[in-house]
């Protein structure tokens, strides 16, 4: 049996994910007024795409005023060092901190 274009699933758009996991990472530095999601301490810092939270979801900031019209886009799990955080942290390098941030977030490091 051959597939036709009638049989091929065509993400819509925001449903591909942006980042993979592995995927150097960096937060934000705007400062939206009002309703937002990422907290101020993370804006500007470097981490890394842990894993891709499935299904895409609705831009809950966007929907939060109304603006949204049901585009989707990837949640996902980033960890940041944190000597990233703070500078001054002197306990092992391995140290890290987990946490979800949406796509509209994230900004691509080489």
């Amino acid at each position: 049996m051959t597939q036709t274009q009638f049989d091929r699933v065509v993400p819509a758009t925001g449903e591909t994910p942006a980042f993979a996991p592995g995927d150097r990472v960096r937060v934000g530095t705007r400062v939206p007024i009002g309703h937002y999601r990422v907290p101020r301490y993370l804006r500007g810092k470097r981490g890394r795409v842990v894993k891709i939270i499935e299904p895409s979801l609705i831009d809950n900031e966007e929907e939060g005023y109304g603006r949204n019209a049901g585009n989707r886009r990837h949640y996902y799990r980033i960890s940041v060092p944190l000597a990233e955080i703070w500078p001054d942290y002197e306990a092992s390098p391995r140290d890290e901190l987990l946490i979800e941030v949406f796509e509209t977030w994230l900004e691509c490091l080489p």
